[in-house]
Parts: C-alpha cells; sequence; structure tokens
C-alpha cells in the first residue's frame, strides 16, 4: 500500500502543471524544460557519436580497400617457398584468399615532374581478392598487367600529379643502385601505364603504384615477395587470427594485421570519441541537474501537502521517495524521448541532411576537399545504451538533495502560517 500512494502522489505531483494554479503551471514549465533538455543532450550524443561511427567505418573501409586484413612477413627481407605459404594459408578456415606482394619504394620521372611512390609488385590472378581496389580499375583490366610487359597502374592523384594516361609511358627510378666503372648509377626502368585506381584515400592515391610481381623481383633484384597478404571472413577477427598466426608460423615470419598498420589513426579516432562523449555529457548534465531547481521548487510549494502526508504516518524515507520518483519520471521520459529521437535523426541523416542542403544552399562536405559528400552515419548499441543508462543516473543523483530536503520537512512549523 505505501508503494501505491507513493507512486501514484509522485505521478501527480509530475503533472501538477496542469491544474489551475498559476504557480504549479510553472513548476510544470520548469519539468517540461528539464526534460526537454535531457531529451535534447541524448539525441545529441547519439546523433554525433553515430556520425563519428560512420565517419570510421567509412575510412576504415576505404583503407582496406587497398589495404589487406593481415600481412605476413619474413624477418629475412623474401619469402623464398611463397607458393607454399599462400596454399597453406587458404586452407585455413576463415581464409578468404591469400596473395604475395614485394613492396618497396622508388622515384617516378615524367616531363620533369618526380613524384615519391610505394611500389607493389603483384600476382595479378590472386590480388583482386585481397584488394577490392584491383577489381575496379579505369582503363584496361588488371588480368593485362602481364610479366615482362612491364605494364604499371598508378593511383588517381599519381598519374595526375606526373601529367600520365593509361597508355603513356612513366620512368622508375629505383632506389638501389647499379655498380659500373663509372660508378654507382641508379637503376632506371621505363614502364607503360595500362590503368589507374581510386581507392578515394588520397594517402593511396598519390602515392601507390601497382607493378606484376617478377617485374618487380627484377627491378628490385629480390628473390620473392616480402609479405604474403589475407583476407578473412570477418576483419574484426584480425588481431586474434594475426596472434595465431604469428604462434604456428616459423620462427622468422610473423604476422601483423590491420588494425596494427594503422594503429596511430585508430588510437587518434578512439581518443576523440571519448571526449566527444565527454563534451556532450556534460549537455546532458547540465539538464539533469536542473531537476535540482524543479524539485526544490516543487517541495517549497508542497510544504504543507508534506506536513498533511507526516501527520498522517507517512514516514521521511516515503516522502524522499515521493520526489525521488517524480523526478526520476522526468528522466526517464527524457531520455526516452531523447534516444527516440536521436535514432529518428542517425538512421535518416541521409535524407535529412540534403534537404537541409536544397533548402539553404549550403554544402556541408565539399567533394573536392573531404573524400566523402555525405554524412555517414551508423548508430551502435554500444553507444546508446551507456548514453541512456548514463542520463537515468544522473537524473536519479540529480534528485537526492531536494527529497532529502522534503523528507527533513517538520509538520509542525509548515502547518504553522497555513
Amino acid at each position: 500500500m505505501n508503494i501505491a500512494y507513493e507512486v501514484l502522489i509522485g505521478l501527480r505531483y509530475t503533472r501538477a502543471g496542469r491544474r489551475v494554479r498559476r504557480r504549479n503551471a510553472f513548476i510544470s514549465f520548469i519539468s517540461a524544460a528539464s526534460m526537454a533538455g535531457i531529451a535534447l543532450g541524448v539525441m545529441a550524443l547519439i546523433v554525433v557519436l553515430s556520425v563519428m561511427n560512420g565517419f570510421q567505418h567509412e575510412v576504415r573501409d576505404r583503407m582496406l580497400s587497398v589495404l589487406p586484413h593481415i600481412e605476413i612477413q619474413s624477418e629475412r627481407g623474401t619469402i623464398a617457398d611463397w607458393q607454399a605459404l599462400v596454399g597453406n594459408m587458404r586452407a585455413l578456415p576463415g581464409v578468404i584468399a591469400a596473395a604475395p606482394v614485394l613492396e618497396s619504394q622508388a622515384m617516378f620521372v615524367r616531363d620533369g615532374a618526380v613524384r615519391g611512390a610505394v611500389v607493389e609488385g603483384v600476382d595479378p590472378a590472386l590480388e583482386p581478392a585481397v584488394s577490392e581496389v584491383l577489381r575496379h580499375l579505369q582503363g584496361a583490366p588488371i588480368t593485362d598487367l602481364k610479366e615482362g610487359s612491364f605494364g604499371i597502374v598508378l593511383g588517381v592523384d599519381l598519374a595526375r600529379s606526373l601529367g600520365v594516361a593509361p597508355g603513356d609511358p612513366v620512368t622508375l627510378v629505383a632506389p638501389e643502385g647499379s655498380f659500373t666503372p663509372a660508378g654507382v648509377l641508379p637503376r632506371v626502368k621505363q614502364f607503360r601505364v595500362i590503368a589507374t585506381f581510386r581507392s578515394d584515400h588520397y594517402e593511396y592515391d598519390s602515392a601507390l603504384a601497382v607493378i606484376h610481381l617478377g617485374d618487380a623481383q627484377r627491378v628490385f633484384r629480390q628473390d620473392g615477395p616480402n609479405a604474403v597478404r589475407l583476407r578473412i571472413a570477418d576483419m574484426q577477427d584480425a588481431p586474434q587470427v594475426a596472434q595465431r598466426l604469428t604462434a604456428t608460423l616459423g620462427h622468422d615470419l610473423w604476422a601483423r594485421d590491420w588494425t596494427s598498420q594503422n594503429k596511430v589513426w585508430f588510437a587518434a579516432v578512439k581518443v576523440e570519441k571519448r571526449m566527444m562523449l565527454l563534451i556532450l555529457t556534460l549537455i546532458v548534465a547540465v539538464a539533469a541537474f536542473n531537476l535540482v531547481s524543479t524539485l526544490v521548487m516543487t517541495v517549497t510549494e508542497k510544504q504543507s501537502d508534506i506536513a498533511i502526508l507526516r501527520t498522517l504516518g507517512a514516514s521521511p524515507r516515503s516522502i524522499m521517495a515521493i520526489f525521488i520518483l517524480q523526478g526520476g519520471l522526468i528522466g526517464i521520459f527524457g531520455t526516452l524521448l531523447g534516444v527516440a529521437g536521436g535514432l529518428l535523426l542517425a538512421c535518416n541523416l541521409d535524407v535529412i541532411v540534403p534537404a537541409i542542403e536544397r533548402t539553404f544552399g549550403v554544402h556541408f562536405l565539399d567533394p573536392s576537399i573531404y573524400f566523402i559528400s555525405a554524412l555517414p552515419s551508423d548508430p551502435q548499441a554500444g553507444d546508446i545504451v551507456p548514453i541512456a543508462l548514463i542520463s537515468l543516473l544522473l537524473s536519479l543523483v540529480a534528485t537526492l538533495y531536494p527529497s532529502w530536503r522534503a523528507s527533513r520537512v517538520q509538520p509542525a512549523q509548515a502547518l504553522r502560517y497555513d
């Protein structure tokens, strides 16, 4: 019975603004403002973190269109029996594809333009299963990259900076020189551009070139590839798979996953996301602690009611529970509204943002500057659930002091002047 009357009174006080008296209406307005503040704070948190998740996934997916999920390297520099290693890796459960690569650095020269780049020697028959970007080339297909023909595929920005197009020649200068009677001379080889690729990631589009593995071995004078790339079914399992492979491979081989290759970038994104969560949580905290003023005003207004309840036998704990329930309901409804509104916005940003851009004639993401032209969004339960719990916790904490003050009201003093 105690729980029943506490709940009924708490609900009645929550909607007190619908009564006639002006002071009650003002208190109700303050309660509604507190609820709206909590809802807006929660909504902002969900939308911002969803957009950050979307950006992270966009960048990650574009990185992985060029990078492998796992790369096996050798301490000796090259992997002599790479065919056997590729076969063994492809037989492992969860491994979709494996391909060799010989990676080195070089300079490209064309009509006075000089650009440095990373050169990858690949097997055209195996590489498309590991690298998505080589499946869709601008020009000839990757199968036209034949050994001995010295064809080359350039990133679109690298090709533009050199002023070349498919069919044009370009000169590759290897860093290791050749010893001749006249001294050390750089090794120079002319290649023919057969195609360009676009990964929409400037780091790779401006500094990556792909040639045949056999041509790379001749130019850089290597006996074989210096790594074997793997693509697995679930890229999130790459760290665990890499650790298992390192434990089972020979003493001169080790595996590294895509997260370790871009550790600094992913660490920076993680820190930025945490800081945004902390900063935006302050918005929810400010709105939640507005409940303090709301409940203090309510306690002041309801002192006579509290006194009557105390004379009828209500305990201080019951009085405290009434006002905790009132503030808790405001926090719960505000949080639910914020979660619903945040999910609605986050799941429809692809419609809402273009409508705003058309209405006001603005463009938030210029395609000439950013590698994406639309705001990506990826709401995740791992973000939304903690946001809702934090909002509810702050709301409940904000009710403690006013509720304690209400429980300390003395009936005789409260009714003396009524």
